[in-house]
């Protein structure tokens, strides 16, 4: 398969080559024309990077809300909103800042030399000099430095697997474009420039690489919540505002409580305890041979629904394999093999030689002695050697099998079986050789050789379990569409294998998406396919996973929810990518897969514990205010109670948690509904607890607010054990040591304060055991709302589902 000339885009016209190379006066009118052979670079700055984590809607309010505590000396408050911001910043940074920029790696791959002809005379120049028009030379081991149409010489083969995904070297002639950032393998020809920079087709791969990018559903779930927080936070402090003017409290006293009370409620930490989480999710997958580069991609691995997979090097080893041999009549297998063995190259072979020299049975090479060797050209279309052996000459020769048919002239009859042979092996994905002899007389037919890239070992097992996981996976590759059938068959991946340009061909919208969301792989695929597949699959509501290894893979690799650069994958895509496996197979995203899911769990159990705990102190501060007309805390509590309660969930990240069997994505009425039972519970809870402090135990107001304050920390504290599964909180996976410790440290920290009065009125020991005892049933009545508020949704979603089959099975009907 070649490369159409029209996949590398429209350019603008070029003048011919002159035979002689140009002028340098000529080559500096160009440069300055055309600009140089480089790929356009957007660069960020360390200021301008970091200063983006500074800058929406939840760093606004945790902004304004630190100017404030300034503008009125609330230092304390100020130091607390300050760490927060810095370190959900900090981290943020670090994580971006590790990250390599995919074209700057996608530029080191071009040549840094050319040998170029100016003022007729060849010349070694720097690649980002030529231009248009230059006449270069290209040799074998060389790295194509620009597109350009070749014009003489006799024959050269390139690998462009990285630019187009084809297994295989493809041979060029005169007359053929090779592409900028291939690599010469066989041959020599000179060619003229005939495009540069980002106007050649590895330029615009390039293109496609900064064009990619999306947002991630983790940045949208932030901040779902956090505008959430800060909305509630604000009318509630509100409705404290104006019950408290039209009590003609203080107007002072009560913007300065007010301010606190916001403070302390807006989600300061939320984004640094999510970020944390991940961060250290990202070294557990690392232990796992898989290097995060992008922290939100962990969120969307959880989510993940479809997986798009290069077949090349990805699914496949990317090492052609020799097949049976399938000797003519007469001709023993061996036979077969030491004749192809002997037309191959042994001391530097190519990979058709490679498979071939190393799939026949070893044998000593001593007897026979190379007379003369012809390598393969794309002219003839075969190789061929004279050899010697016991004063004997013969020649073999290897090569298509419709040439060798014609060296060997056999009847039709047994020119048609061995065509239809050949087809066969077509059908089934094989590339086949065609091998004769010539012992003096006339060549003589020895039989075919079928080559194949193969499966992985960890292929098929890997698809299975991933598709147990509620995971659809699509083969893409840049092979025909035999090729992939073979393959997807033996890995069961389905025979539904659509070609790239029909997927995108005439038609609907809807039914180009029909076609894509219903194929099970894609073959003869071009970056930009890779690049619309995954876009297409996105904006279908698919949350897309992208396996690959070359560069032709780095844009799709960027533009996915989860880039995935498998091992031995190119700079540029592994810089493209945000997950990186250092492992050879896939078996490792499965395990990801898992590791991912089981931190969006504890990013879930944050989330429900943040609004719970938000809702259970502005609902009750404003309904003790409105109801009672009392402060339950003071400021310096609310203050404690923030910095009490934000240090221990960091540990959060640290939990055992449970996975989902199936992808798992931010469902906010899941979250609100549950948070929302928690929250309101919990207010009901405190307001028991405050009459029963009046009422019955008849505390003054300094020794009721500690008493509250205690209650508050102590239940608090206790929601984060509620949250952090779906059941009873018995239930495994039972919380790690590393969550249980900062927890219990913090209660007992803050009940000390208490018992012996730091900052407030002193309760003893007899108060605080009783308010403990009374947090721990409420406790157990918490547990009991959260597992109803789960049964109810489960019960809730089963019914819909019920529903809306009956619809469908009226419509079908």
């Amino acid at each position: 398969m070649t490369v159409d000339h029209a996949r590398a885009g429209k350019r603008t016209a070029t003048p011919a080559a002159d035979p002689s190379g140009l002028s340098e006066a000529e080559a500096a009118r160009r440069l300055a024309q055309y600009g140089e052979n480089a790929l356009a670079e957007h660069h960020v700055g360390v200021v301008q990077r970091l200063a983006q984590f500074f800058w929406g809607p939840i760093p606004w309010m945790i902004e304004i809300a630190a100017a404030l505590s300034a503008a009125l000396a609330h230092w304390g408050d100020l130091a607390i909103i300050l760490l927060m911001l810095f370190i959900n910043a900090g981290v943020g940074f670090w994580q971006e800042f590790k990250a390599d920029n995919a074209v700057q790696l996608l530029k080191q791959r071009l040549a840094l030399k050319a040998r170029v002809r100016r003022d007729g005379q060849w010349k070694d120049v720097e690649a980002r000099l030529l231009v248009p028009g230059d006449l270069i030379m290209i040799r074998i081991g060389s790295i194509v430095p620009a597109d350009v149409k070749l014009i003489g010489g006799d024959y050269l083969s390139v690998d462009q697997s990285a630019l187009t995904g084809e297994s295989l070297p493809v041979d060029k002639k005169a007359g053929d474009e090779a592409y900028s950032g291939s690599i010469a393998k066989q041959g020599e020809m000179t060619g003229a420039v005939t495009a540069t920079g980002m106007k050649t087709y590895f330029g615009k791969t390039a293109g496609l690489v900064e064009q990619a990018g999306t947002v991630s559903h983790f940045q949208r779930a932030v901040l779902r919540i956090g505008n959430f927080l800060i909305l509630t936070t604000a009318g509630l402090v509100v409705v404290i505002v104006v019950a408290g003017l039209f009590r003609h409290n203080p107007p002072l006293e009560l913007v300065q409580f007010a301010l606190i009370l916001a403070v302390a409620s807006i989600p300061v930490a939320l984004p640094a305890v999510l970020s944390v989480t991940m961060a250290v999710g990202a070294e557990r997958l690392a232990t796992m041979k898989a290097i995060v580069s992008r922290l939100v991609a962990i969120e969307e691995m959880a989510g993940m629904d479809t997986l798009c997979s290069d077949k090349t090097g990805t699914l496949t080893k990317n090492e052609l394999t020799l097949a049976k041999p399938q000797p003519a009549a007469g001709v023993a297998p061996d036979d077969l093999l030491l004749a192809a063995r002997l037309a191959s190259q042994r001391d530097a072979p190519d990979a058709i030689d490679t498979a071939i020299l190393d799939g026949a049975a070893a044998g000593s090479f001593d007897p026979y002695a190379v007379k003369a060797f012809h390598p393969f050209d794309p002219v003839a279309k075969r190789a061929e050697a004279e050899i010697t052996c016991g004063g004997k000459t013969f020649r073999v020769a290897k090569g298509a099998p419709q040439v060798i048919l014609d060296l060997c002239a056999p009847d039709s009859e047994a020119r048609k079986a061995i065509e239809a042979l050949v087809e066969a092996d077509a059908g089934k994905g094989y590339r086949t050789l065609g091998v004769a002899r010539n012992d003096g007389a006339h060549w003589r037919f020895l039989g075919l050789l079928p080559l194949f890239d193969p499966p992985r070992d960890d292929s098929a097992e890997t698809i299975h379990a991933t598709r147990a996981m509620g995971v659809d996976i699509k083969m893409v590759t840049g092979d025909h569409e035999a090729i992939a059938k073979e393959i997807a068959g033996q890995l069961d991946l389905g025979q539904n294998i659509v070609v790239a340009d029909a997927a995108f061909g005439d038609g609907a919208p809807a039914a180009k998406l029909a076609r894509i969301l219903d194929a099970d792989g894609f073959a003869r695929v071009f970056p930009e396919h890779k690049f619309e597949i995954v876009k297409a699959l996105e904006d279908a509501g698919r949350i897309v996973g992208m396996t690959g290894d070359g560069v032709n893979d780095a844009p799709a690799l960027k533009q996915a929810d989860v880039g995935i650069a498998v091992s031995g994958a190119t700079d540029a895509a592994r810089a493209a990518a945000a997950l990186v496996l250092t492992a050879p197979g896939l078996s490792v995203i499965t395990r990801a897969i898992e590791e991912a899911r089981r931190i969006f769990e504890r990013m879930t159990s944050y989330a429900i514990y943040r609004i719970a705990e938000t809702m259970r102190l502005l609902l009750f501060m404003t309904a003790a205010i409105l109801a009672f007309n009392f402060y339950p805390v003071t400021a310096i509590m609310v203050v404690l109670l923030a910095l009490l309660n934000d240090i221990p969930i960091m540990m959060i990240a640290y939990d055992n948690a449970p996975f989902a069997l199936h992808p798992v994505r931010w469902d906010m009425e899941r979250v609100l509904t549950v948070a929302t039972s928690l929250g309101v519970y919990g207010v009901l809870e405190s307001l028991v607890l405050y009459w029963l402090a009046q009422e019955y135990l008849h505390l003054s107001g300094t020794v009721l607010q500690a008493t509250i304050f205690l209650k508050l920390l102590v239940s608090g504290h206790m929601t984060i054990y509620l949250t952090r599964n779906t059941g009873w909180v018995w239930e495994r996976p039972w919380p790690n040591w590393k969550l249980v410790v900062p927890c219990e440290t913090t209660q007992v920290l803050g009940t000390l304060i208490v018992v012996y009065g730091v900052a407030m009125a002193p309760i003893g020991w007899k108060l605080a055991l009783f308010v403990w005892g009374y947090a721990l049933i409420s406790f157990f009545v918490a547990n009991a709302v959260k597992v109803a508020a789960y049964r109810l949704m489960t019960h809730r979603s089963a019914r819909s589902a019920r529903h809306l089959a009956r619809i469908e099975g009226n419509v079908a009907r």
